[in-house]
């Protein structure tokens, strides 16, 4: 089992690595092109993070360690809250809207393929430490970074990479997306913490 699981996270971090490199060859070539606008997207950064965390993983797993600490299985949590937020946010705010994700597959892969994937095997595979509520608030700091990042660009160069974001919109309307978005993050963040305690395929 334990072949099976490292198999297939390993599988995950090429296929994040080969869709954001699809998609930056094409976006590259744009005149539009920006390097930082690139790597701003929140679907970039949380495939990143899930690439990472189960790179990680795989490194434990080399180690014949059988189960990661707690500083891993929260940063992996933390991962996972991310990147299911990008399949959420983009299946149902995102799904009309131009996001500049011209590579059909590689768009697949980071907002619906790998969201779905990584819930699963955070749910499913034991090797993790139980996580306790309080790590909810961990989970939130980085978006609530990338947030006020991204609007301090929105309100000075006027770029943002979602239009719900954008200040044209007016901040009350603004905000309430925010808001929205941050319960869902503490909401699945909760979700996550509490499948940290199941052991349902032990590895």
């Amino acid at each position: 089992m334990r072949i099976l699981v490292n198999s297939l996270r390993l599988v995950a971090v090429i296929a994040v690595v080969a869709a954001i490199l699809a998609q930056w060859l094409v976006s590259s070539k744009l005149e539009s092109y920006v390097f930082w606008n690139f790597f701003g997207y929140f679907t970039i950064q949380s495939n990143v993070f899930i690439a990472l965390a189960f790179a990680a993983t795989l490194v434990v797993a080399a180690q014949r360690k059988r189960q990661q600490g707690v500083g891993l299985s929260v940063f992996r949590g933390a991962s996972t809250v991310y990147i299911a937020t990008t399949g959420i946010v983009y299946n149902t705010l995102l799904t009309n809207v131009d996001v500049s994700a011209s590579v059909s597959w590689s768009n697949d892969v980071l907002h619906k393929i790998m969201p779905v994937y990584a819930v699963l095997d955070w749910l499913l595979f034991s090797d993790r430490a139980r996580l306790l509520f309080r790590h909810v608030w961990w989970f939130l700091v980085y978006p609530a970074v990338w947030l006020i990042v991204i609007l301090i660009r929105g309100a000075t160069d006027g770029w943002v990479p979602y239009p719900f974001l954008d200040p044209g919109l007016g901040y009350g309307v603004v905000a309430l997306y925010c808001l929205g978005v941050a319960v869902s993050i503490a909401l699945v963040g909760i979700l996550v913490v509490g499948m940290s305690r199941l052991r349902l395929v032990k590895v």
